[in-house]
């Protein structure tokens, strides 16, 4: 039997969330450096000590963004991959679900790009580690569309994500014109992995 949440778990889980989308905000605009507990609190209307009642510290902070988006694209990812559906549509599935993440996380991306090694290296590891089963998913997927080895599959995968994650922070036209963007860059993504497939 589950315990019912109450008003205060709920009020809590909303500012960590909330520390969490700041922190991704200030660290991709300013750099992990440049960003103290202080400002992030203070972006979410509280004091730098009350942001400790969430986080042991900054480095705790970007460990749980980081972590935590990594959990959900690995989580997404395998519901979208376990879907009965053709390997073509599950393919075009894996992929509008990135660009879909691309899009509503490009300041996640960017600190994801640029602040990974202000992670400690047991936290850093555990984000490569669903990094690399988030890969896997996708190679699972492309298999049964090109006869190619793991390597070339992976190959593959990896230069789609430099497309899809690299476009949306690019340029901000690409957020403000989100169905075309997220059009362009399905069929773009589709079109560099079955290359010459």
């Amino acid at each position: 039997m589950t315990t019912p949440v109450t008003a205060r778990d709920r009020a809590k889980a909303e500012r960590t969330d909330a520390l969490l989308a700041a922190a991704a905000d200030l660290f991709a605009g300013r750099g992990y450096s440049g960003v103290s507990l202080e400002d992030i609190g203070a972006a979410v209307g509280v004091s730098g000590p009350a942001v400790y009642r969430h986080f042991a510290g900054k480095q705790a902070l970007l460990a749980a963004l980081l972590i935590g988006v990594s959990e959900r694209l690995v989580a997404g990812g395998a519901e979208v991959g376990a879907a009965d559906a053709t390997a073509h549509d599950r393919m075009r599935a894996l992929v509008d679900f990135h660009v879909d993440f691309a899009l509503g996380n490009a300041a996640v991306i960017r600190v994801q790009d640029r602040d990974l090694p202000h992670l400690t290296e047991d936290a850093r590891a555990e984000v490569r580690r669903l990094q690399r089963a988030y890969i896997e998913l996708w190679i699972d997927s492309l298999s049964a569309l090109i006869d190619a080895d793991r390597d070339e599959l992976r190959l593959r995968v990896q230069a789609c994500f430099g497309l899809l994650n690299s476009t949306p922070h690019s340029t901000s036209k690409a957020l403000r014109r989100r169905a075309h963007t997220a059009n362009t860059l399905s069929c773009m993504a589709l079109s560099a992995l079955l290359a010459d497939a």
